[in-house]
């Protein structure tokens, strides 16, 4: 890996366990042992970093949906829920929830970026959602992209609150979403 791969996620881990506005290049550098002006070399700033871990994202996540693109939608939104749980397991939450808390005062660009991620995401999940309905997986009475925001803002809620709760709930709360969805 090289200093701009591992800048990159050191980025991306202090982002998911102690939020944006908590850490510095002056973090990055010192756990990577490199100076500032390294970081600075390939991020001149921290909006970049942050446009990079984004993308950086965007690209998880259509390996992700590529990964599972033959699994019935049951197995796909499990596998989706998972990604959560082992992200809190690991002391992180995901990117969105990370950074939704922190989406108006970014900049622009970010903002952008940002809006690109979340609608990729919640366009799959109602997609599956669609599907697992038609299919006969899924049980609900309401408009399918409705039923994925409800989904994606139990799951990022739980997020946070767990962290209070220390983790007691995310579990629990991501066997409810399933459950309620096949009942």
């Amino acid at each position: 890996m090289n200093t701009r791969e591992k800048i990159i996620l050191l980025g991306d881990n202090l982002i998911r366990k102690k939020g944006y506005n908590a850490f510095s290049f002056g973090d990055i550098s010192k756990e990577l042992g490199i100076k500032n002006a390294s970081i600075h070399y390939h991020f001149t700033t921290k909006t970049t970093l942050v446009i990079a871990i984004i993308q950086k994202h965007h690209i998880l996540l259509e390996k992700f949906k590529r990964k599972i693109a033959n699994e019935n939608p049951l197995q796909k939104l499990k596998q989706f829920l998972s990604v959560y749980a082992v992200a809190k397991s690991e002391g992180r939450i995901s990117i969105l929830g990370s950074l939704s808390n922190d989406y108006y005062s970014f900049e622009p660009e970010v903002q952008a970026e940002l809006k690109i991620l979340t609608d990729n995401t919640l366009n799959w999940l109602t997609d599956t959602l669609k599907d697992g309905k038609k299919e006969g997986f899924f049980n609900y009475n309401m408009d399918h992209h409705t039923k994925a925001l409800m989904i994606i803002t139990n799951i990022l809620g739980a997020e946070h609150l767990s962290r209070i709760t220390y983790h007691q709930n995310f579990q629990e709360i991501k066997n409810t979403i399933i459950n309620d969805l096949i009942s």
